[in-house]
C-alpha cells in the first residue's frame, strides 16, 4: 500500500498565546485609509468652492485705458487780477478731445470734486449725454442745469446762457469760423477756479493769446 503523508502537526503549545476578546468587548474593526483628497472636495465643516460667483462692479476687472496726457502749462496773457481761473492745456487731436474732457471730469471727481462744480463745453459735435437731454425739449435740459447737483454738457452756442461754475472744462472738438476764439474767454468767465482745455496746443495758445 502506498504511503500516505500526513501533514506535521504543530504542537498547541508551540502556537503562542491564544488572545480570547474580552466579554462584552468586540474586535475593531480596521478603518479604510482616505486617500488623497482632490481640491474640489471640501473640507469637512467647509463649504466647498461652489460656483464662480461675479465680482461687484466695483471689483471687475475693465479694459484698460491709455493714461491721458499730463496736462502742460498753456501761455495765457498774465492775469490783470488774483481772481483768474488756472489754465490747464491737455494735448489732444480734434477727434479725440472730448475723451479727453470725460478723463478729465473722471480725475477731478476722484479727486473729490463735486458733479456740480463741473462745466463741459464742447466747440464741434454735442456730447452725447447733452445730445440725448435734448431730444426731450430745452426746458427739462435746462432744469438740470439749473438744478446744479451734476456735472453739465453743453455746446458751446449756449455758453452764454450756462450760469458760471468752479471748474470748466472745454473739448476743442471742432473750429468753425474761429469758434475757439470766441469760446476760451466765455469759458474762462464762468471758470471760478480751474478753466482745462482739451485739444490741439497750437489751435488752444493762439486763442489763449488773441482773447484770453
Amino acid at each position: 500500500m502506498p504511503l500516505i503523508s500526513e501533514e506535521p502537526q504543530i504542537p498547541e503549545s508551540a502556537q503562542g498565546p491564544r488572545v480570547t476578546p474580552a466579554a462584552g468587548r468586540t474586535a475593531p474593526t480596521p478603518r479604510p485609509v482616505p486617500g488623497p483628497r482632490s481640491a474640489a472636495t471640501p473640507r469637512p465643516g467647509r463649504p466647498g468652492p461652489g460656483p464662480a460667483r461675479p465680482a461687484p462692479p466695483a471689483q471687475r476687472v475693465h479694459p484698460t485705458t491709455p493714461a491721458a496726457p499730463a496736462p502742460v502749462p498753456a501761455r495765457p496773457k498774465p492775469a490783470e487780477n488774483g481772481s483768474a481761473p488756472q489754465i490747464q492745456l491737455i494735448p489732444a487731436p480734434v477727434a479725440g478731445a472730448l475723451d479727453a474732457a470725460e478723463e478729465a471730469v473722471d480725475l477731478l471727481l476722484e479727486s473729490g470734486r463735486a458733479p456740480g462744480d463741473i462745466l463741459v463745453l464742447t466747440t464741434g459735435e454735442q456730447h452725447p449725454w447733452a445730445a440725448h437731454e435734448l431730444s426731450f425739449g430745452e426746458a427739462a435740459y435746462w432744469a438740470q442745469h439749473d438744478a446744479g447737483d451734476d456735472v453739465f454738457f453743453a455746446d458751446v452756442s449756449a455758453a452764454d446762457r450756462a450760469a458760471s461754475r468752479p471748474v470748466v472744462v472745454v473739448a476743442v472738438n471742432g473750429d468753425a469760423d474761429g469758434t475757439v476764439a470766441r469760446t476760451l474767454p466765455a469759458a474762462r468767465d464762468r471758470a471760478g477756479v480751474l478753466l482745462i482745455v482739451c485739444g490741439d496746443p497750437q489751435t488752444i495758445n493762439s486763442a489763449l493769446g488773441a482773447g484770453v
